[in-house]
């Protein structure tokens, strides 16, 4: 029987900073912006790491549920801004909440974490192996941009989305179908250069800005519109499912272009894709349940709702997920 989302809550910084704030600072404008990606604020966390972001939206889930730290068997968190190197994340929360019982792990596939991470749990739940599963899409992305480099500071925000996942005995809701890929060869176009093995943190690496994002804009860009369009529509066809018989599309939030050409391939209009990337940027692993968080609070996703969830990411990564919503 497929697994289910049980309950869903979301958190992000109260700290707004506007196009106007990097107007300030760079060679940019709310217009050039606007025009590029779509993005009018973003939320920042002055303090705290990631896991800061996690706690509030994990305690709010579980207590929307009525369950306590008690009753989670495992954690994941799909992240590429873990509080540490190790310990992972996962731990860190573990303790945070005082969940006793669980075990669980970080997982990096960057702005396709949460697609990979659902699948992953979703599987654990089916197979019996876990029974209640908290996933946690965050990241905080503020402590990895270069805010001297318009192309990327503008781009990205901090937030975190996080569901509980259960198995179901019915098989009319909840994971239907997935496709997950990856492209190794895409990794150079979109990377952290230095901080792991490959490249140790040295005083070379750090004046070099070699520990932030490096980006190449136009060769993500193409990829990702390929990539997510691609994948989109071999996930309807795969399942033989219309424009018309999809709810939502629920795509990564990373450039609004990029979003619009996915939903035109899917033959869907933009009032059936959810878009928030104008509030918050580009929070990579917590776009996609953020989004489902925000709609389900709002009233405008519903029991049955047949969802298409899209990323496309630094590996490259990408895939696509089938989900009837059952809450």
């Amino acid at each position: 029987m497929p697994a289910i989302i049980t309950s869903i809550a979301h958190y992000v910084p109260s700290d707004v900073y506007t196009n106007e704030y990097f107007e300030k600072y760079l060679d940019t404008s709310h217009e050039w912006i606007m025009e590029r990606t779509g993005i009018a604020e973003r939320r920042f966390a002055k303090e705290g790491a990631n896991s800061d972001l996690i706690i509030p939206a994990a305690k709010e889930c579980m207590e929307k549920r009525g369950i306590g730290p008690d009753d989670i068997d495992c954690i994941i968190i799909p992240t590429v801004t873990p509080d540490h190197m190790f310990p992972s994340t996962a731990c860190v929360v573990q303790n945070k909440l005082g969940i006793k019982k669980a075990w669980g792990f970080d997982l990096s596939a960057a702005c396709s974490g949460f697609l990979f991470a659902l699948i992953t749990a979703s599987k654990l739940v089916e197979s019996g192996a876990v029974k209640r599963l908290l996933l946690c899409g965050s990241d905080k992305m503020s402590s990895i941009v270069n805010f001297d480099d318009r192309a990327q500071a503008v781009l990205f925000g901090d937030g975190a989305g996080v569901v509980l996942i259960e198995n179901s005995d019915d098989p009319d809701y909840g994971l239907q179908d997935f496709i997950l890929q990856i492209d190794g060869s895409g990794g150079q176009y979109l990377k952290q250069v230095a901080g792991g093995s490959f490249k140790p943190a040295s005083f070379e690496t750090v004046q070099n800005k070699e520990h932030y994002i490096y980006q190449d804009g136009q060769a993500v860009f193409k990829a990702a519109v390929k990539g997510m369009a691609d994948v989109t529509v071999e996930i309807m066809e795969k399942n033989g499912l219309r424009s018309e018989d999809i709810a939502w599309l629920v795509p990564h939030q990373a450039n609004l272009r990029i979003i619009t050409a996915t939903a035109k391939r899917m033959g869907l209009e933009m009032d059936k894709v959810m878009v928030n990337i104008e509030k918050y940027g580009n929070t990579t692993a917590g776009t996609i349940p953020i989004c489902l968080s925000e709609w389900y609070q709002s009233g405008k996703l519903k029991k049955g709702d047949k969802i298409i969830l899209a990323g496309f990411g630094a590996g490259f990564t990408w895939g696509a997920i089938y989900f009837i919503w059952n809450l």
